[in-house]
């Protein structure tokens, strides 16, 4: 129970907040990654998250335990990742969307699935379908694996079941991208109604808070005693994701609670909108927030990073997501232009927030 690290949150949704971590909580979440990406014995795991962020998931633990070896890199340089992964015989690695959906573009990406695939674990954001796909093609098996700084990283797998391999890639990649079911060691990982803290039904529909309870959970945050306590309300730690419980059990996240877009008192997912936009062939990184509208409250706003040398308009952008989702889920407006992510990866939905809501955006 003694304190083992110091950790802060991305602060992608506000201000940063000091995680302290403890001893057991390290000891579990470093036997459960090994356990949930089959990491066995002596893996050769490459580095592609900062080893601050997080303390790295917990891999330079994991990674002694399992008498692995470390192959580390500067920065996310595609040619170089494809370079060592060839040269020392990767087996494993873990990253963001981000980093997956940059391999899977580079121009000197490998085509078609390898002999013996990377295995990867993939965390930070819901991860689009196309970049499930997609891995597959450059010759990475992704799980997806969901957690936060609180819970020394990932705390929830979607652990795949017999039958999985053998559906077409694209209901394949539906069910992967799910978060999943608890990580070995963890206690618990569901969702609950916030107001009874009784579990939703497991019916996929009914949307609850992800709340998690075990010993792979935070101290507390650093002087900070009234967010430790509103976070651990009630005796589970709060996520602020909501989501549902699918049939088989299986979490899955719908969005952040800050980042629900309610139009016209319909709530719709930014997670949906975006996963859809990441399948427009010309766009690289897409994020969708709220921007306010006199007539419906609340209309989605898209935030579009395309691709090197592809081009896209705002009205080819618009007519696509409206050509797949409901009308009033459909953006109503495409910003163009880089999009601001942190060091780890992701993306700063406050800042285009910020941008969302400025006056030149209103009106425009």
């Amino acid at each position: 129970w003694d304190a083992i690290a110091l950790g802060y949150t991305s602060g992608t949704t506000g201000n940063p907040k000091g995680v302290v971590t403890h001893y057991r909580g390290a000891y579990l979440n470093a036997v459960s990654n090994i356990l949930a990406g089959n990491l066995g014995t002596h893996p050769i795991y490459l580095w592609t998250l900062p080893m601050f962020h997080c303390n790295g998931w917990c891999f330079p633990w994991t990674i002694a335990v399992s008498a692995g070896i470390n192959v580390c890199l500067r920065k996310v340089d595609p040619a170089k990742i494809f370079e060592l992964i060839k040269a020392h015989g990767v087996t494993h690695m873990c990253g963001a969307p981000i980093v997956y959906n940059t391999l899977i573009n580079a121009p000197d990406a490998p085509k078609g699935s390898a002999a013996k695939p990377v295995v990867g674990l993939i965390a930070g954001a819901a991860p689009p379908v196309a970049v499930l796909e997609g891995a597959e093609s450059i010759g990475i098996k992704l799980t997806h694996v969901y957690g936060l700084t609180e819970v020394y990283g990932p705390a929830s797998v979607c652990a795949e079941q017999p039958g999985w391999d053998d559906l077409p890639a694209d209901q394949r990649a539906q069910l992967k991208r799910r978060q999943g079911v608890p990580y070995p060691l963890e206690e618990a990982v569901t969702v609950l109604d916030p107001d009874t803290m009784q579990p939703v039904p497991r019916d996929g529909e009914t949307i609850g808070e992800v709340m998690i309870r075990g010993n792979i959970v935070m101290k507390g945050y650093l002087n900070n005693e009234k967010a430790t306590k509103e976070a651990f309300e009630g005796g589970w730690f709060h996520t602020g994701d909501l989501g549902v419980l699918d049939k088989d059990g299986y979490v899955i996240i719908k969005d952040r609670s800050k980042d629900i877009i309610i139009s016209g008192g319909e709530n719709i997912s930014s997670v949906e909108v975006e996963d859809v936009l990441y399948k427009h062939p010309a766009v690289l990184f897409a994020a969708v927030v709220a921007k306010p509208d006199p007539k419906w409250g609340e209309v989605p706003c898209a935030f579009v990073e395309l691709k090197d040398g592809a081009t896209a308009t705002e009205a080819e952008i618009l007519s696509y997501c409206k050509s797949i989702l409901p009308g009033f889920k459909s953006p109503k407006s495409v910003v163009f232009g880089a999009i601001p992510k942190t060091s780890t990866g992701k993306i700063q939905k406050f800042a285009l927030r910020d941008q969302a809501n400025s006056a030149k955006a209103i009106l425009a």
